[in-house]
């Protein structure tokens, strides 16, 4: 198991209506166009992660367990990485439901996008006084 905890923010301008993405960003700046990104102000990208991280989410049968978490209330995604998997972006971490991969990618066949978590999860993710933690966990 490896583990790695994002640290982000809310944004008045979440949506979390995009049906097959979910995405953490280290930009502060949202617009409402915007409609994957669940958190802004992110303290890592997918280029920050660490190189054991890297490495577990390319082995060929890796599984990520995602935990977002707001205050108390908290939502899990499932997906899993792959050999493919490049994690170079600066800025960006994403999770998809598809197989599409590019460097932003951190992990592909999610069973949820932005538009599945809980609404009262996402009212949360709306106020800029919200930290979110994301825990990314690798098995």
């Amino acid at each position: 198991m490896v583990k790695e905890v994002i640290v982000a923010y809310g944004h008045p301008n979440v949506q979390a209506t995009h049906p097959s993405t979910l995405m953490l960003t280290k930009e502060t700046h949202l617009s409402k166009a915007g409609d994957c990104i669940i958190a802004v102000g992110a303290d890592k990208s997918v280029s920050d992660l660490s190189a054991e991280f890297k490495n577990a989410i390319r082995k060929p049968n890796a599984k990520l367990t995602i935990i977002i978490a707001a205050g108390s209330m908290e939502q899990q995604v499932n997906a899993a990485g792959s050999p493919e998997l490049v994690l170079t972006d600066p800025s960006d971490i994403v999770v998809r439901k598809s197989s599409y991969i590019s460097e932003r990618t951190v992990a592909i066949r999610a069973d949820k996008s932005s538009s599945d978590l809980s609404r009262q999860l996402v009212s949360r993710l709306k106020d800029p006084k919200q930290t979110i933690r994301v825990s990314l966990v690798v098995t």
